[in-house]
Formats: structure tokens, C-alpha cells, sequence
């Protein structure tokens, strides 16, 4: 079975995943070891000589006041538990998270990447693949990562495979809610209108907000956006404009080319010149002018990952600067079909792969294979009780934490590579312990995540990898990003003609033979089936 590389169809606007933000508070506490290490070698076999440095990428993803991250309370953790144990460092080397694809590829080049390296894109991790870039960890989990094994399954793992042998290790994932759309309950409430059902009702919603402010703020902002692909997307808005589809043309298909793409954007090109979305978005390339309007109180409406206005980044500062102000996430574009289809995510997370010039592979697999005991993953996760969280009806919470207490991600996502997610061992728990990340919110993070992971679909997973994506997909993913932006914030009579000409030119940058080689071994998938 060859390496299932996934096809991208989310909307043209939700080109990203989103950076998941992390904690804060005031808390600085040196972490102690609470967790048993059950990966140590047995005294016999325990390696000796000079230690042996394991490195591991990390996103740096710029978080205020976040600590160095080769030392704190997670890295001593893992250097006292598993490090010392295993005679070895482990150091991690940091990435901008903005620039991850393009990082890697420099260090793969250079024969410098990480011993532990990892990316969300799967034609990337195609690609050194098929060009033997990267180990094969096949022998290496029978032998050295049983633990691991058990934890992701055969499923999880199997996203990892190419050419019958594993050359990625996925994590797994437990939280699939992926987008979400928020709307100010206190602006509505002071309006005296209900939250918006439908499309109509929310452009009415949005006028409103625009022409009685009812936050009475200086720049009101009836939608909040930023340039495409950083944190804030359209929802499903795209897909509750796309007409009728066979499952092949609705797989195998570019959103460009989906029926009702084009009117998806006019009606945003429409908002934007109708002053209802944010005026510089396209200019707003980190998202900060984004988040600043959010909590300073002046956005009514986004759309952004499911959880996002729950995330403490966002929802302490405005609560600070607006203790009135609520957000409720809401769903409003239904397809013809009438229902609410938006996009989820696969079980499989982040792809871990380990470069063929890694001179640790084997330690690299016992370092995974140790962070998949219970234990270990649970204090990465939610560090100390009564330091780091706090336990509440048998489900752990989170207290917000500063300086080297501090989680840059969700969850330690970035430390915790085998999962993406709370991983409590059942899932109405990991639901639970989802929303208690949002102290005070939970109801609403609870709702959330069911909106969110009601009427939805998953990429489809192709059997074979498409060459023409390895070759094409980043160059188109940019012009992608690049497109959705001009054809919103372009003049309403120039809407028609630049759609016309960026498609022609995106299919002939390679997304006619990405699609042509989709439907391709769509077909044969199809074929073998029968």
C-alpha cells in the first residue's frame, strides 16, 4: 500500500492549519518528574559513554512572553525522564511556524534537517519519499516502538505508509472539529436581534453592525478577517455554494472549479466593497491587526479554527478590555441540500518523519515510543496537579501559566507529537477536557465542537501518491492564498474577469494535472474496489 497523500478540499479560504496558541498566567515553577519513565533500559543495557544529542524540530511560534524552548519545565521533563535514561539530549530546534514547509526543505537539502522533523503536508513528506529522502521505520517500530504502535493503531499508521513500508509516522488525532464561525451575542442582544440562521439573516446581521455599532467602538468591524491562510478563514461558506456533485468530481475536483465557487467569492467581494469585512486584510499577513480588533472589542463576526475565541490569548485580553463581550458560534450556510457542510479533519495528525541522513533513527523511535506511555504523554500534556492543572470531575484543567510553565501550544501540541489533542483515553473525555481549556466557557467550547463536527465530510485519502501535487502543490497552495484574497478585495465590476483569468492561470501552473492524475487514480481506486 503506497503512502496516502491527502487532496485538500477545504474552502479556497481555510488553507492553513491553524497555529493552535498556548496559556498564560504568572505561574513559574520548575516541573518535578511525576511519571514513571517505562521506555529506561534495563540496567545491562543501559548506553554509556558520552551522551548522545537527539534533535527535534519545534514550532517557534512567536508567542508572547513564551520561554526558551530548550529550557523548561517540558524540556527538563523530557531530559530527566527519557534523556537521562537513554544516555542522550534531547534539543529541539526551533522553526518558524509561518515558514515550516520552506525551513525543512533547506535543512533537508543541506543534510542538517532534525533527527525528529515533521509537517501537516502530505505531498511534501510524498516527495522525500519517493526521492528516498527519508528512513524507512518499519524494523525500527517492531522493534523499538511497540508502545507507539499500540497507541496510534493500524489506521493512524497507515496514513504513514508508501510503497508498503512506513516512512512517516502520523499522530494521532482526537479533536476533529476543525473550522467554526463566532458572532458577538451581546451586540445582538443589544440589537434586539435573534443569532442569524442563514445567509440572509447574517448579512442583515452584519449591516446592522456596521450602521448602529453597537459596541460603539471607533472602526467597527462587522467581519472580522486576515489574508488568507493566517488563523482567520471563511468557514463553509464555499461549500454551501457549491451545486451538485458526483463523489468523483467532488473529490478529484479543484474548489476553483467547483459549481458555485465563483459565486461563493462575488458574494464576499460584495461584503468587502460593502465596507462589511475587515478594509486591510489582505495586508494583515501574522493576523495580529486581526486579533487586535477581536479583543479590543471590535469585530461582531469571524470565522477561525473551532475554539479560537475560547483560546485564553484571545478571550482573557477581551474580557479585559470588554468584560461584557461574549462570542457564540453559530451556523449559517446550508447547501442545497440543506445542510450544513463544512470540513473535518482525518484521524491522522502531523506527519513525523525521520531524514534518511539521521544518524539517531533508532533513538529517535524510542524517544516517540516513550512519549506514547500514558504517563509521559499525560504530564507533557497537562504538567503537574495543583502547578499546572487542576482536576475537576475527573477531567484535568489547565491553569494558565507564564514564563517556563508556559504551553506555546495547545495542549504542548509542539512537544506532544505523537497526538493531536487531548488524549485522556476516551473520547467524551477529550471532549470534556477540550472545553475545560476554556475556563468559564465550557458550555460554549462543548457547542462549539458539536456545530463543528455536524454535517461533514474528510478529505479523501488517495492510495497513490499524485506526482503532478508533489511537484505542483506548494507553488499552488501560495497562488491559492494569493488568489482568494485579490478576488475579494478587487473592485465588484473587475469580480467577473479576474476570477476567469486567476483559474485559467492556476490550472495552468499545474492544477489541471493535479486533477487530471486525481481522477486517474480515483478511478482505478474505484476499479479495484469493484
Amino acid at each position: 500500500m503506497k503512502f496516502k497523500k491527502m487532496l485538500t478540499l477545504l474552502p479556497v479560504s481555510t488553507l492553513l492549519i491553524s497555529a493552535l496558541a498556548g496559556c498564560g498566567s504568572d505561574t513559574k515553577t520548575e516541573s518535578k518528574s511525576t511519571a514513571a519513565p517505562t521506555s529506561a533500559p534495563t540496567a545491562a543495557a543501559k548506553p554509556s559513554g558520552p551522551p548522545v544529542t537527539l534533535t527535534v524540530e519545534i514550532f517557534d511560534r512567536g508567542i508572547q512572553g513564551q520561554p526558551d524552548l530548550n529550557n523548561n519545565t517540558w524540556t527538563r521533563y523530557i531530559n530527566d525522564n527519557f534523556g537521562k535514561a537513554n544516555n542522550a539530549i534531547v534539543k529541539f530546534v526551533p522553526v518558524p511556524r509561518s515558514q515550516e514547509i520552506d525551513k525543512l526543505n533547506v535543512l533537508m537539502a543541506a543534510g542538517e534537517a532534525p533527527d525528529i522533523s515533521f509537517t501537516y503536508d502530505g505531498p511534501t513528506v510524498s516527495k522525500y519519499a519517493k526521492s528516498n529522502g527519508i528512513a524507512d521505520v518499519s524494523d525500527l517500530l517492531a522493534k523499538s516502538g511497540k508502545e507507539l504502535t499500540n497507541y496510534l493503531g493500524k489506521t493512524v499508521l497507515s496514513y504513514g505508509l508508501y510503497n508498503g513500508k512506513q516512512m512517516a509516522i502520523p499522530a494521532k488525532r482526537t479533536s476533529l472539529a476543525n473550522i467554526g464561525m463566532f458572532i458577538r451575542k451581546d451586540w445582538l442582544d443589544k440589537l434586539g436581534m435573534p443569532v442569524p440562521t442563514n445567509k440572509d439573516e447574517l448579512y442583515n446581521t452584519l449591516i446592522a453592525f456596521r450602521d448602529k455599532n453597537p459596541g460603539g467602538v471607533n472602526g467597527v468591524v462587522p467581519w472580522g478577517l486576515a489574508s488568507t491562510g493566517m488563523n482567520y478563514n471563511l468557514g463553509n461558506i464555499s461549500e454551501s455554494f457549491w451545486g451538485k456533485q458526483t463523489d468523483e468530481e467532488f473529490h478529484t475536483t479543484p474548489n476553483w472549479l467547483k459549481p458555485g465557487n465563483k459565486d461563493a467569492l462575488k458574494y464576499l467581494n460584495k461584503l468587502y466593497n460593502e465596507k462589511l469585512i475587515s478594509p486591510d486584510f489582505a495586508l494583515d499577513k501574522t493576523a495580529k491587526q486581526a486579533d487586535a480588533d477581536v479583543t479590543n472589542g471590535k469585530v461582531g463576526f469571524f470565522g477561525a479554527n473551532w475554539d479560537y475565541p475560547l483560546r485564553q490569548n484571545i478571550s482573557e485580553p477581551l474580557k479585559a478590555n470588554v468584560p461584557t463581550a461574549s462570542y457564540v458560534p453559530i451556523d449559517v450556510f446550508k447547501n442545497y441540500e440543506g445542510k450544513f457542510k463544512k470540513n473535518a479533519y482525518n484521524e491522522n495528525g502531523v506527519n513525523i518523519i525521520i531524514p534518511k541522513s539521521s544518524k539517531n533513527a533508532e533513538l529517535a523511535v524510542k524517544y516517540l515510543n516513550w512519549m506514547s506511555d500514558v504517563k509521559n504523554l499525560f504530564f507533557l500534556q497537562y504538567g503537574q496537579e495543583g502547578v499546572n492543572h487542576k482536576m475537576v470531575n475527573g477531567i484535568p484543567q489547565v491553569i494558565a501559566q507564564t514564563g517556563d510553565n508556559l504551553q506555546t501550544s495547545y495542549l504542548n501540541l509542539d512537544y506532544t507529537l505523537v497526538v493531536n489533542g487531548a488524549e485522556l483515553g476516551d473520547q467524551q473525555k477529550n471532549i470534556k477536557a477540550l472545553a475545560a481549556s476554556a475556563p468559564g466557557l465550557e458550555a460554549v467550547a462543548e457547542q462549539s465542537y458539536k456545530i463543528n463536527t455536524t454535517d461533514t465530510y474528510t478529505a479523501f485519502f488517495y492510495d497513490t501518491p499524485n506526482e503532478s501535487s508533489i511537484k505542483f502543490g506548494k507553488t499552488l497552495g501560495d497562488m491559492g492564498k494569493l488568489m482568494t484574497d485579490k478576488l475579494i478585495n478587487c473592485k465588484s465590476a473587475e469580480f467577473d474577469a479576474l476570477y476567469d483569468k486567476l483559474v485559467a492561470e492556476y490550472m495552468a501552473a499545474g492544477g489541471q494535472a493535479v486533477m487530471d492524475e486525481n481522477i486517474k487514480i480515483y478511478r482505478a481506486m474505484q476499479a479495484y474496489k469493484k
